[in-house]
């Protein structure tokens, strides 16, 4: 017995000298804190960063406190300045030189831009998420250190969150950030079509490793909408239109960012957009004024809660709700996060949800975007309201960030006004610092911007994202002709590189002396007719190829065996084509020597369709806008997908 007892002692004195533990619990700082910041002290022989600058350790600085303890002692300390501040999270440039006091770029809407030392020092924004960067990943993770630093200097040294849209894909559209310097897989359409979440799993760690080596510590993502209205401009970012397809991926795209709860080595999920964007009457996005709502034909509202359910299952950060009004479904006809059925009675109550909700972007204050170009604030159904109004009934709804507004001085004015009470604010904030304490900003913002290239884009992860390209390929049609013998055919190309296919075949400049044409598409779409330029680039409109661009695309495909390629970013009407071609594939979001690879056969695709392919337009016509797989007689069916 007294040898078992000295052994269980020998073994837990091993144990406390491997980890480093100290008898009286007194955390250590990490070597990376003691490299950058600049406010390390010393109390009791415990290192701290005095945030605030008093000289003493304060119980939020304390990293051996609960945080629910750290969360009342720093709110406490806070102005309601302060406190507005941490209820709104802007975009922000990343200058060329890392510096968060300078400006990027010499375009005039560039240079409107307020820096994000302007935002910490005047406005007291401590979220913000970030758009193209203007160089590699490293310059990024300069930048992001350099701005923890101007905060640690505030007078209360909160941390900056910083977050993103997705920035991860291989993409065309305009809502998947550029992978410059990043692991490139297919679009999140892709994933679903291979439907395995271990894929998922995997590719949300990689972005989860990659998002830390730069000091991402939010993704606004993943995007769970329904693609039940097939000319909604924003189905790429989705994972299709079957609900449990859409709730299995969510489950695992969560898992790989957080995992099971948020700590220093999460990314903090922004799922959206609650309750389902998909069902958009046309497919006009409400982003603009020429939207025309968000329509339940076929009484389908509880079908797009299916994914956020999995998603709550698996204790996602926070919420974006979506811009449209949920025509006929509340007793008041306003935007998602104006209304207080959506947010209070169905998030908060019915579901249980405590996390942050933040507001998609835009929704206070009108964008001039240039000369006679005004961005519409996303009031829909308040638009009578002023600025201060809107700000107060989206609190009052039970939201608690305003994306895309930097506008603090609103809140402050309703809490003088005696509009606002500065307990509900303090609700919102004990939200907001909880999830920046879980993720351990408080205690070591910084990265190590030594090693972002080995931790971003290196051999295993980029090997994986070719695979998701390649293997979520859909094979839709093949008439015995793939896959192409490598080296023996002579081709004729068409919005490929020529280069890239001259490694498997020899490329010919005239099609009638060819064995095979190879062509790529993209999904069509025609822009809406406005004077905003960020409409213009959304993909709206019907999904037919018309015209000439028609005409010319089926004199290749009858002059000469043909096999077609089409990027789907939505479902594509193609049946003049499909019938032209002697083989036709899918991709969502695939480099040109991926496409070879698969075509001539060093990778077999494996993906099944996300959503259905209709066979006219007049068939997505008559769909309902809520309704899945109810398109009639469809070119393609969902989960269509063949095989070599």
């Amino acid at each position: 017995m007294t040898f078992k007892i000295l052994r269980k002692t020998w073994v837990l004195l091993i144990l406390i000298g491997l980890t480093g533990c100290q008898s009286d619990n007194k955390p250590t700082l990490h070597s990376l804190v003691k490299e950058k910041s600049k406010i390390i002290l010393e109390q009791n022989g415990q290192e701290f960063r005095d945030l605030n600058h008093n000289g003493q350790l304060d119980p939020y600085e304390d990293a051996t406190q609960t945080t629910e303890t750290r969360i009342n002692d720093l709110i406490s300390q806070m102005t309601i300045e302060e406190k507005a501040g941490l209820m709104f999270i802007t975009g922000v440039p990343v200058s060329v030189d890392s510096d968060p006091n300078k400006k990027i770029g010499v375009e005039p809407f560039q240079q409107r831009l307020p820096t994000v030392a302007e935002h910490i020092k005047t406005r007291n924004l401590n979220h913000f998420n970030i758009w193209a960067v203007a160089g590699k990943p490293d310059l990024l993770a300069k930048w992001y250190n350099n701005t923890q630093l101007l905060a640690e200097n505030t007078r209360l040294g909160i941390p900056i969150t910083l977050s993103s849209d997705p920035r991860h894909h291989f993409s065309k559209n305009i809502f998947s950030m550029a992978a410059t310097g990043f692991t490139q897989f297919c679009e999140t359409l892709g994933l679903a079509a291979l439907g395995d979440e271990q894929v998922v799993k995997e590719f949300a760690e990689v972005v989860r490793k990659e998002y830390l080596a730069v000091g991402i510590r939010e993704s606004l993502h993943p995007q769970i909408d329904l693609a039940t209205e097939p000319r909604w401009p924003r189905i790429n970012g989705a994972f299709g239109e079957d609900a449990e397809l859409t709730a299995r991926m969510v489950r695992a795209y969560i898992a790989g960012m957080q995992g099971t709860s948020l700590s220093d080595s999460s990314i903090a999920c922004m799922t959206k957009h609650f309750p389902g964007g998909g069902p958009q009457k046309e497919g006009l996005d409400p982003h603009f004024i020429f939207q025309k709502g968000q329509i339940y034909p076929g009484n389908n509202f509880d079908y797009h809660l299916i994914p956020f359910e999995a998603a709550f299952d698996a204790n996602t950060a926070a919420i974006m709700p979506y811009y449209g009004i949920p025509t006929g479904q509340t007793d008041e006809e306003v935007a998602m996060s104006f209304n207080k059925t959506i947010i209070t009675s169905l998030l908060r109550e019915k579901y249980k949800f405590d996390g942050v909700v933040c507001t998609d972007w835009g929704l206070i204050s009108d964008a001039n975007l240039g000369p006679d170009v005004v961005w519409k604030a996303r009031a829909w159904g308040v638009e009578n309201l002023s600025r201060a109004e809107r700000v107060l009934k989206v609190v009052e709804a039970g939201c608690d960030q305003f994306g895309g507004e930097s506008a603090p001085d609103l809140i402050v004015q309703l809490v003088k006004e005696g509009k606002l009470s500065e307990e509900r604010i303090d609700i919102s904030l004990r939200r907001i610092l909880r999830q920046k304490f879980l993720l351990g900003l408080f205690d070591n913002p910084f990265v190590d911007e030594t090693l972002v290239d080995q931790r971003i884009a290196n051999e295993e992860a980029v090997k994986l994202g070719n695979k998701t390209q390649m293997e979520s390929m859909t094979l839709l049609k093949n008439e015995a002709v793939l896959p192409l013998p490598k080296n023996k055919l002579k081709v004729f190309i068409k919005n490929i590189d020529s280069a890239t296919v001259a490694k498997y075949a020899t490329v010919v400049s005239k099609a009638e002396e060819a064995d095979f044409a190879i062509v790529r598409l993209n999904t069509p779409w025609y822009p809406v007719d406005s004077k905003n330029f960020l409409a213009l680039s959304f993909h709206h409109g019907d999904l037919d190829f018309k015209g000439k661009e028609k005409a010319d695309i089926l004199k290749t495909l009858n002059s000469v065996p043909s096999i077609v390629d089409i990027y789907l970013d939505r479902p594509a009407v193609i049946p003049d084509i499909t019938a032209s071609s002697k083989a036709l594939i899918a991709n969502y979001g695939v480099s040109d020597k991926n496409l070879c690879e698969v075509l001539f056969g060093n990778v077999f695709p494996k993906g099944k369709l996300p959503f259905e392919l209709p066979s006219s337009m007049e068939a997505v016509k008559k769909q309902k806008t809520d309704v899945p797989y109810d398109s009639e007689n469809p070119l393609f069916k969902f989960g269509h997908g063949l095989s070599y």
